[in-house]
């Protein structure tokens, strides 16, 4: 039902791809920012790195659900 209503507004597959990929890169760039600005260490800096990187999945999928209704 989400998946159609956003294929409905006009979302495409492909940018749901382009922001896996984005999210890819802002996870890298958070964990260096975090590991350089704060006094943390280095857990810190991982946990965000991970809290990005997991957005990924999700727009991957969400891009191959797209893929799904554009096709048909």
């Amino acid at each position: 039902m989400i998946v159609k209503k956003l294929h409905e507004t006009g979302i495409k597959s492909e940018w749901a791809y382009a922001a896996a990929f984005a999210s890819i890169a802002l996870s890298f760039t958070s964990w260096v920012i975090s590991k350089k600005a704060e006094n943390a260490g280095t857990d810190r800096a991982d946990r965000w790195g991970i809290f990005v990187g997991q957005w990924a999945p999700t727009f991957f999928g969400l891009g191959l659900a797209l893929r799904g209704y554009e096709k048909n």
